[in-house]
């Protein structure tokens, strides 16, 4: 099982718009039971708070929807459960890093450099642009979903 664990600021607009994306295309491809994903916050400002309105919004627009999401913040414990910790910009790199810890290097990527353009994803909490946060972080999940379902060609 691949564990994936997807890390923004606060963890109610990108973090889990890219969480429930990947789940869709995920499960679109009957894989959901080769992955775990979540979420999490590198801060405390927002725990226990839902999915923002505008990630809600345009996770609607796919049909795909966030219920049940509570921000949730990233713990040093978490190094041993997961995979893979996708953070969505440089600065979000440097808190998982501090949080993590040196053990766990090996495991964080910002998102969108598994794609053919890497870059930080803009937080829409500030740009209010969703519309470019929902292409850039599906650019970066389809290139993570093809990068690592490779593995399971090979085997």
């Amino acid at each position: 099982m691949i564990k994936v664990m997807f890390i923004c600021y606060g963890n109610i607009c990108r973090s889990p718009m890219a969480e429930f994306l990947l789940r869709d295309m995920v499960e679109k491809r009957g894989l959901s039971d080769k992955f775990l994903i979540a979420s999490a916050a590198t801060s405390t400002e927002e725990i226990g708070n839902g999915v923002h309105y505008g990630t809600r919004k345009k996770l609607a627009e796919h049909g795909i929807s966030p219920d049940g999401k509570r921000a949730v913040q990233l713990k040093r414990s978490d190094a041993d459960k997961y995979d893979y910790f996708i953070g969505m910009d440089s600065q979000n790199i440097r808190a998982i890093e501090r949080i993590l810890g040196s053990g766990a290097r090996d495991k964080i990527f910002r998102l969108l450099d598994f794609s053919a353009r890497p870059r930080d994803i803009a937080d829409p909490w500030y740009t209010h642009n969703f519309d470019v946060t929902y292409d850039d972080i599906t650019e970066g999940c389809e290139a993570f979903l093809n990068q690592v379902t490779q593995r399971f060609s090979a085997v």
